[in-house]
């Protein structure tokens, strides 16, 4: 996990610190609210190599990701020490984000059998389990105003897919290829999914007013591919397509002030398959 400053002039150099500690795999990095600390889920517990990748040839060459039996969420300071660890349960427990008032923690873990997502109070240590549905749930966020969260699911229905979704699933492995976004209030009540668009509808946030919408998608594209960002508003309508690459654009995320936008692409790449961070002017 990295951190950096952005550079504000042309003569300032992009220079990433890290601040996990460089051992085994890491994943889904975010700031604590003081901006002195950042949170993290890491596997440097289970084996300081990282671990080994899954064949996909086994599973039909499909896209897989793997869920670390090994990974647990940590807390670190900006210069790399881990000052404390907030999951220590067998399965995976990663993908976490915190609260605006910096007193929740939500994320998602396998500690009860299934994908589910858990909200944490990180004074207490005293969890909830928020989704019960089978199914994969998770790169959950908190609206800005804290008010509401947001995160990616699949519901697998049919009894073919069920039957994958759960070998798969035995072997702490998830096929993201069918997700829709859905939303809460932040106390896991009234979930409701506010997209129908097919295929991979994922990383979402919620944009600054705390009313619309941010996400990836590749609903458009019946070979899967390319993924590109869209808005849309809380309820589920005024679809709005804002990327048009013919790559890789997530991840999207906005600043404080709602005036930049930061995401991932592999645009710009010179034909190899490197994804780079990219940050833009966000006008209405």
């Amino acid at each position: 996990i990295y951190i950096a400053k952005v550079p504000q002039n042309a003569d300032e150099k992009f220079e990433p610190k890290l601040v996990s500690t460089g051992k085994g795999r890491t994943t889904c990095g975010a700031f604590m609210k003081d901006g002195k600390h950042v949170v993290f889920a890491s596997t440097h517990l289970g084996d300081e190599a990282c671990p080994p990748v899954p064949d996909r040839s086994k599973y039909g060459n499909k896209y897989i990701w793997p869920l670390y039996s090994s990974f647990d969420i940590f807390v670190a300071d900006l210069n790399g020490k881990i000052v404390k660890q907030l999951t220590n349960s067998p399965g995976y427990d990663a993908e976490a984000t915190i609260s605006p008032d910096g007193k929740k923690m939500i994320y998602t873990s396998t500690k009860d059998g299934d994908i589910d997502l858990y909200i944490m109070d990180l004074a207490t240590g005293k969890e909830k389990r928020i989704t019960t549905e089978i199914g994969y749930d998770g790169g959950a966020w908190f609206s800005p105003d804290g008010k509401k969260i947001i995160w990616r699911a699949s519901r697998p229905s049919t009894a073919e897919e069920l039957s994958e979704y759960k070998s798969l699933l035995a072997e702490n492995l998830v096929a993201p290829t069918s997700m829709e976004v859905f939303t809460a209030n932040a106390d896991g009540s009234n979930q409701q999914k506010i997209t129908g668009l097919g295929q991979a509808n994922w990383a979402p946030a919620f944009m600054p007013d705390s009313k619309r919408i941010i996400f990836a998608s590749n609903h458009e594209y019946k070979r899967g591919f390319p993924f590109n960002m869209y808005t849309m508003n809380g309820d589920g309508s005024n679809l709005q397509k804002i990327s048009r690459d013919n790559g890789f654009d997530a991840f999207p995320m906005f600043s404080y002030s709602g005036k930049k936008i930061v995401f991932c692409s592999n645009r710009n790449n010179g034909g190899t398959r490197d994804t780079n961070i990219f940050i833009a002017d966000w006008a209405e």
